[in-house]
């Protein structure tokens, strides 16, 4: 095992902490204080929710739709804008677009051209895709 074992889980438990298990316990979290703050210190909502299990429904109910579709909201107008500002901010796909097209106007050097062609297919035998199937 080398360092580069050790960053990888280390990646791995900061995106299933911070993309589930986090996620799940601040939503948990923000619907108890919310039940806590406000539908138990107000009369006519805590008569309506008095057990937690109904605000809970009723909450959910409401809250995964309203996020379903500001979540469509985002994927079909800002997510864009942010894939296009990484990509400007991305100097590791700057080269490699560079690349690309000094290898179609017939600039990269027969070398670069294969160390080129070595690191897509690292990249490929790691990923799921398959373009030859």
């Amino acid at each position: 095992m080398n360092s580069k074992w050790f960053r990888r889980r280390w990646f791995d438990f900061r995106l299933g902490h911070s993309v589930y298990l986090i996620f799940l316990l601040s939503f948990s979290n923000f619907i108890l204080i919310f039940h806590r703050l406000l539908i138990e210190r107000v009369e006519f909502l805590n008569d309506i929710f008095s057990e937690l299990w109904m605000f809970i429904i009723l909450f959910v109910g409401i809250y995964f739709p309203v996020s379903v579709a500001v979540g469509a909201w985002h994927r079909k107008t800002q997510i864009k804008i942010e894939n296009e500002q990484s990509l400007l901010n991305n100097p590791f796909m700057a080269r490699n677009f560079r690349m690309m097209i000094d290898i179609i106007e017939g600039k990269a050097s027969k070398d670069e051209v294969q160390k080129f062609r070595k690191f897509l297919s690292d990249i490929e035998k790691k990923s799921d895709l398959n373009f030859n199937s």
